[in-house]
This record gives structure tokens, C-alpha cells and sequence, in this order.
């Protein structure tokens, strides 16, 4: 087990959380339309076109970073990775707006993203948190402590074995085309997008997918506290191309891979066998 006596477990992340999320919530409304939300402000480094509404809520995140006044490595989808007061070993993996562009079309889900983390893996991972800007709901974990919605613990639906509800992202229809059959193959009953690899998982955390799973690749900033609050929740979570071991998946921007996660393992190794 990773342990840590620094800013990653010292640090009361989940108020500062909220406050970068209301604080977020304020840009948003200053952009209410969908003409607004859409105008464009440069190629993030994560390689995707930003749109002003991510930069200006990842600047509200920052600032939050910033009078904090610890050193810390910011890995964020915009900016990159930056040196807070000198840097130092604990992560903050930030995803402004996980849904871009449905929080552009109006359509609700969408989500701030953030994990912290004593080092640079997913193994390291402390702190998750998840702000549903549409429906308000806060998600977060503590590492060993459970996973939480609004104040109260998370109890998933016990699974009886079914796949009866599956969520899939990055699904660029040629990536449906290909993995049509073996999405057939798992027996799951009925398939949801919602556009937003954050909100997925956290939606296997409560028992509202009993699984999901992205047909492309993605980066930490995408899952990196999701993750924890599927693990914190009693779920499964894997990384197929990183190995046997999902927490050695690096939180740096330059690498890729899918995640997968489940109510239990066995309805993971169903979900795994999708591209395997």
C-alpha cells in the first residue's frame, strides 16, 4: 500500500474542490448559450481544440491551486503539466470540463475532474472528485474511506451477474463498426453514451451502469478520479493496454490507453474481453 503524510492527504482537497467547482459554475453561466460556449481559444497541449469555457474554468481551478501555496505538479488537459510553487512529487490531474462538447450543445453531462495524487500513477491516487455541473451532484472518494455523492456513501445495486446497462465512450462510430459483435458477445442488455468518461464512471459507482468502457483511447485527466471512486465504491476497474496492473497507469499526458471498469470483477473480465 502507497502511503503519504503530504499535501495529497494534508491538504482538505474536497472543500477546495468545491469551491474550484462553484467558482466553474459561475464561468459557465456567463456563457449561456451554445454560440457562446462554442467560440474556440487555441489547441490545448492534451491536443484537442479548447474552447473558452475550458480555459476559464481550468483557470478557476488554478487559482484555487495557486493560493493553496503548496508545491505541486499540475497535470492538467489545457495547459499540460505545471510547476505550482516549484512543483513537487503530488499530482493534481485536472479535467475542466470532461463533455466538452456537450456542455457546448447544451446537453447535460458534463463535469469538472479532479484527483490528487502522491506520486505519478493511478496507484498513487488519494483524493477523487467529480462535479456534474448539470444535475449538481458532487462525486468523491478518499482513498480507503469509500466513495461519496452529495454527502452521503455510496451503496451500488447489487449486481446479479448482468450486464443489463453498459456505458460506452470515445465512440466514434468506426470504432462501433469494429467492436460491434464483441459488444454483442458480453450479453449486455442495453447500451448508453452519455459523453463524459467522468460521469460513467462514476455511474458504475452507484449502480447506475453496471459497466462501462471507452472503445478509444484516453488520458488520466479523463478517469483519473473516477477511478478511484468506481475502487472506493466496492467496483473493478482496468487499463488493457497498461497490463495486469491498472494503478501502474501513468497520470502524465503523453500516455494513452482505454479504461474499463464493472460492478464486480467477473462483470469486468466480461466487459475485458471486448478487444482483447
Amino acid at each position: 500500500m502507497i502511503t503519504s503524510t503530504d499535501a495529497s492527504t494534508t491538504v482538505d482537497w474536497l472543500s477546495l474542490c468545491q469551491r474550484a467547482a462553484g467558482e466553474a459554475a459561475r464561468v459557465l453561466e456567463r456563457y449561456p448559450l451554445s454560440s457562446d460556449r462554442a467560440t474556440t481559444a487555441g489547441q490545448g497541449v492534451g491536443g484537442d481544440m479548447a474552447l473558452v469555457i475550458d480555459r476559464e474554468v481550468e483557470d478557476a481551478v488554478f487559482g484555487e491551486l495557486e493560493r493553496l501555496g503548496e508545491p505541486l505538479t499540475a497535470v492538467s488537459e489545457e495547459r499540460g503539466e505545471v510547476m505550482i510553487a516549484g512543483g513537487g512529487p503530488v499530482h493534481v490531474v485536472i479535467d475542466p470540463i470532461d463533455g466538452s462538447r456537450n456542455a457546448k450543445r447544451g446537453i447535460p453531462a458534463f463535469a469538472l475532474s479532479i484527483a490528487v495524487a502522491s506520486g505519478p500513477t493511478m496507484g498513487h491516487v488519494e483524493f477523487g472528485y467529480v462535479h456534474d455541473f448539470s444535475h449538481r451532484e458532487d462525486w468523491w472518494a478518499r482513498r480507503g474511506e469509500g466513495a461519496f455523492l452529495d454527502g452521503e456513501r455510496v451503496r451500488p445495486l447489487a449486481s446479479e451477474g448482468e450486464l443489463e446497462m453498459v456505458g460506452l465512450e470515445t465512440v466514434h462510430p468506426t470504432l462501433i463498426a469494429r467492436y460491434a459483435d464483441a459488444l454483442i458477445a458480453t450479453g449486455a442488455s442495453r447500451l448508453r453514451g452519455i459523453g463524459s468518461i467522468a460521469l460513467s464512471l462514476c455511474y458504475v459507482a452507484a449502480g447506475r451502469f453496471d459497466g462501462m468502457l471507452t472503445l478509444g483511447d484516453t488520458r488520466s485527466v479523463d478517469c483519473a478520479a473516477g477511478q478511484l471512486i468506481v475502487r472506493e465504491a466496492g467496483g473493478a476497474v482496468a487499463f488493457p493496454e497498461v497490463g495486469e496492473d491498472p494503478l501502474a497507469a501513468a497520470l502524465d499526458l503523453g500516455v494513452r490507453y482505454r479504461v474499463f471498469a464493472a460492478a464486480t470483477p467477473t462483470l469486468l473480465e466480461r466487459l475485458l474481453e471486448i478487444g482483447a
